[in-house]
């Protein structure tokens, strides 16, 4: 193993779920060691061949080759220090390979050259925020983004369709299936805005403070030079902290992410349980749609389908809600100059935009690209719909509405018969005012 005594005393120690940070965050790892030994070279505190040992070693880390050098268990000591110390040993080690020496016994430090000018309490925040915005621009928002492109072609497909509204679960005034759709798609446009709006304050990086803000032991300017060197490894912008006690104490930027998540999750929701009604039946339930069948339902009663996308979206969300919890209560533990959960924040803030991201791509490409609309049954009962009476009531008043729907409820008749005879109004004119297509506002 290319792992040393710190990180094997970690392992001994930390035995609590056999939950490891995600890749995405050994990579951001990775990165920021890469970073550090070139801007060290570039101040002379780091010669140029443990640079270069160095950086080769935390490429490889980067690029997940060592993946299974890294053991230890996200429930471990607060700062992160065990996972930090488990990224110095790993690239160390590796470097001792690379020039011919044993593990240990090679001319590069895990602490005074890995680690130069850096400290755990620097670098994990740092890889948080980075590993963040590398998810956020490579899964999330492409994902979010197709599912929202999806949901505006459906909405243009099915613009001329009118179906019953429901409030309440309950029949009302018809909806056109385009307009219902396109409050579905401003949704998850409004969950893009969300997740954007939290980049600026994410870009900003912790690295440069060491271990308790100030700097010690940090060349003047190497918060800023970091930044500017990780804004190139990544391909994204990244700045030095405004604030580094700020930076290393508190992860309000996280807690509000974890916040829009969580909305954008609920409105994921809300879709997927909007597509599981509809899609309910094909006979005891509202069949407008029928959702594409990808596997057999039951393991008892043959021939069964079922929304299972829609179901699995809805736990994978209702997980990013859950997750929301732990970060915020994560966020209260930034005593005085360190936040001691920040391993807990960064694997759920990770978690929760792998989970909203793939399940916003499992709806667009399994849900929303491939569902079915029952135009006939839609049209049956959209032109059945006692709601209908609403458009009379200008005309005949509240309560003459209202006996109109109660009479053609109690006796299964035509609410237009009904409405004819108890008011003597011409056929046509009932017709007009109890059009479905007219009572959605659009033409």
């Amino acid at each position: 193993m290319l792992y040393g005594a710190q990180t094997q005393r970690a392992l001994e120690n930390f035995r609590l779920s056999g939950l490891r940070f995600p890749r995405v965050f050994l990579r951001a790892l990775g990165m920021i060691k890469e970073a550090a030994a070139a801007v060290n070279a570039g101040f002379g505190l780091l010669d140029e061949e443990r640079a270069a040992l160095i950086m080769q070693a935390a490429r490889e880390v980067s690029a997940g080759r060592w993946d299974e050098h890294f053991p230890l268990d996200v429930f471990q000591t607060g700062s992160g220090t065990s996972t930090n110390m488990n990224a110095n040993e790993v690239i160390a080690n590796r470097a001792a390979q690379m020039c011919g020496s044993s593990s240990g016994r090679g001319p590069i430090h895990p602490n005074d050259h890995v680690n130069m000018s850096q400290s755990s309490n620097d670098v994990i925040p740092s890889a948080l925020h980075l590993s963040v915005c590398l998810e956020i621009n490579e899964l999330l928002l492409p994902a979010l983004r197709r599912l929202h492109e999806g949901l505006k072609k459906r909405e243009r497909e099915h613009g001329d369709v009118v179906k019953t509204g429901r409030t309440h679960l309950m029949d009302a005034v018809p909806v056109g299936f385009g307009q219902e759709i396109s409050g579905w798609s401003y949704q998850v446009a409004q969950g893009i805005e969300r997740v954007e709006s939290c980049l600026p304050r994410l870009q900003l990086l912790a690295i440069g403070g060491t271990a308790v803000g100030t700097g010690v032991n940090a060349p003047a300017g190497f918060g800023r030079q970091m930044a500017e060197r990780l804004s190139v490894l990544s391909g994204l912008t990244f700045r030095e902290a405004e604030n580094h006690f700020a930076a290393q104490a508190s992860m309000d930027s996280a807690v509000e992410l974890s916040g829009h998540l969580k909305a954008t999750a609920t409105a994921v929701m809300k879709i997927a349980n909007d597509l599981r009604w509809m899609n309910s039946g094909p006979h005891a339930g509202l069949g407008e749609i029928s959702l594409p069948a990808l596997q057999p339902g039951s393991s008892i009663m043959p021939g069964k389908v079922n929304p299972v996308i829609c179901e699995a979206v809805n736990m994978a969300c209702a997980q990013v809600i859950g997750n929301d919890t732990a970060i915020t209560v994560g966020n209260l533990y930034g005593n005085f100059e360190l936040n001691v959960m920040l391993p807990l924040i960064a694997y759920d803030l990770l978690g929760s935009i792998s989970l909203l991201g793939n399940a916003a791509a499992a709806l667009a490409d399994k849900a929303i690209a491939g569902f079915v609309v029952n135009l006939a049954h839609i049209d049956a009962v959209a032109s059945r719909n006692l709601m209908l009476a609403a458009a009379l009531a200008p005309v005949t008043g509240h309560d003459r509405a209202a006996e109109i729907v109660r009479k053609a409820m109690a006796e299964g008749r035509d609410i237009r018969d009904v409405a004819a005879e108890m008011t003597g109004m011409p056929a046509g004119e009932i017709d007009v005012l109890l059009d479905p297509r007219r009572m959605t506002g659009e033409k």
